[in-house]
């Protein structure tokens, strides 16, 4: 296929966001970025990189493919901040564009524009204070993306050469992390890992799923999550698996720490990925290992969808020190991912159809899974 085309949100503006897109769009080789966001701020970060490229505004992705190399392509539909932008203060235009970027750039993937979606990081107050029109339930961008393209399943995930993981539970507070474990969420997320390691590469996936408690409960002293909720979830994801005729190894419930040290042993790795229970379960490896460089993976869109493990980065916005590595191994994942044919040409098409495990099984065999 020819290289792909990305579509690459700038983030806020008032953060790093804008130079580390450039910068990455600028070092693209098997892949074009298409920013978006205001062109105004993509010639500021472009003179703040100090570096020697022009840009072009687009319309359609002929226009993107004619480019000549060393000129990077702008989409927007409007200069929105001119120059008001202030740098490590995000106002509320700046919320507002920075939204406005993300539903433009998304726009372009489900149009067929650009093959793949990789945003730059947002400022979730700035966001949801904005004023603009949605803004004020914006809580990050998978939720965001779960709703606009009405999908069932969405699955957190960190890619980094070292190690992959996939969250069972995201941003919620640690206490209540227990009751919101599911047998069908472990499964969503075992499934989608195992999904994405298959398409990076590993062709009988392997993939613990670490436990909640201590030493995986010790059979119940610990705790009984385990038993009463991650093991159903294993046998769930096994069972989807096998329906699809997909080959993946799972194993579990596994104690995280032996999760975690057996998938980044540096010879004879028995695992290939591990699915964590919890937002720092998954995260403190991750960013031990690979902090700045890590990818976040949105998992189960009807797109591809990455971006940086990173932030705003408002004490160094604009400034020369801002970090682009991160950002360059996102368009660099999500190009993969689309090459991998990670997702099939009826996913794509049929944008927020996602077979579920909510329509996969029955009322009776679910609830006996509760």
């Amino acid at each position: 296929m020819k290289n792909p085309i990305l579509a690459m949100s700038l983030g806020c503006p008032a953060g790093v966001g804008p130079v580390v897109a450039v910068r990455a769009a600028a070092r693209a080789h098997e892949h074009r970025c298409v920013l978006v966001g205001d062109p105004a701020v993509v010639a500021k970060a472009i003179a703040a990189s100090d570096l020697d490229v022009g840009f072009s505004t687009v319309a359609s992705r002929e226009e993107v493919e004619a480019l000549p190399t060393g000129t990077l392509a702008v989409y927007a539909k409007s200069a929105e901040l001119g120059a008001r932008l202030v740098p490590g203060k995000p106002d509320a235009p700046a919320g507002s564009a920075q939204l406005s970027w993300i539903d433009q750039a998304l726009e372009l993937v489900t149009r067929g524009f650009a093959d793949a979606l990789v945003t730059g990081p947002v400022s979730k107050h700035a966001i949801a204070t904005s004023g603009a029109r949605g803004s004020a339930t914006f809580l990050g961008h998978t939720e965001h993306l779960a709703h606009k393209l009405r999908s069932k399943e969405v699955v957190m995930a960190f890619w980094s050469p070292e190690l992959t993981t996939a969250l069972v539970t995201t941003h919620l507070p640690l206490a209540a992390v227990p009751k919101a474990i599911r047998p069908r969420d472990v499964a969503m997320a075992t499934y989608w890992l195992a999904r994405l390691l298959a398409a990076l590469g590993s062709r009988s996936p392997r993939v613990a799923v670490a436990s909640l408690n201590p030493h995986a409960g010790e059979g119940g002293l610990l705790g009984n999550e385990e038993t009463k909720k991650i093991a159903p979830g294993i046998e769930l994801a096994r069972e989807r698996l096998r329906d699809e005729r997909r080959s993946a190894r799972i194993e579990g419930p596994v104690g995280a720490e032996t999760a975690f040290r057996r998938a980044i042993q540096r010879e004879g790795a028995r695992y290939d990925g591990v699915v964590a229970m919890y937002h720092d379960q998954a995260t403190i490896p991750m960013k031990l290992l690979a902090f700045g460089d890590a990818v976040n993976v949105t998992l189960g869109l009807p797109i591809i969808r990455t971006s940086v493990d990173h932030g705003t980065g408002y004490d160094i916005a604009w400034k020369k020190s801002a970090d682009a590595a991160g950002m360059i191994e996102a368009a660099s994942l999500a190009a993969r991912l689309v090459k991998s044919g990670y997702l099939n040409r009826r996913a794509r098409s049929s944008l927020g159809v996602v077979p579920s495990f909510g329509s996969s099984f029955s009322p009776a065999r679910a609830d006996a899974r509760k």
